[in-house]
């Protein structure tokens, strides 16, 4: 569901609870859950933003590709929430199965980070890591 909305251009921010350590990282994988199974694109990470739930949401509701109800659930109890903005965006032609690339794949809950020089995807110059997100 929020795969195909980050692809189609309706969800511009992927929320989070939380960061990852490694700011370096420019580049985010678009897992698609259940029943695809699948990498099915990237996004380049033009910015982090982050502040209070409310003035985040202020900011990012234009773009979210969710509801109020859904993110106010999501950051429920928490002080700060984060948002990646979404930069260019770039559709597999062939969804890639990362099972077959990643030994003992399961899907995050989160993020994980992913060496750029593996052979799950073609190498971009611009980025070392790829960061999925889910």
């Amino acid at each position: 569901m929020f795969a195909e909305k980050i692809l189609s251009g309706e969800k511009r921010f992927e929320f989070r609870r939380s960061i990852y350590a490694d700011m370096d990282v420019k580049v985010a994988l678009i897992y698609s859950t259940s029943p695809v199974k699948r990498i099915v694109g990237e996004f380049d990470i033009n910015e982090v933003i982050f502040g209070p739930p409310e003035a985040l949401w202020e900011k990012t509701h234009h773009s979210a590709g969710i509801d109020y109800l859904y993110y106010s659930e999501y950051f429920k109890g928490r002080k700060t929430a984060f948002a990646l903005v979404v930069g260019n965006v770039k559709r597999y032609e062939i969804p890639i199965d990362p099972s077959v690339s990643i030994f003992n794949f399961t899907p995050p809950q989160s993020f994980m980070y992913y060496p750029r020089k593996s052979n799950c995807v073609n190498k971009r110059e611009k980025a070392q890591n790829f960061k999925f997100d889910f």
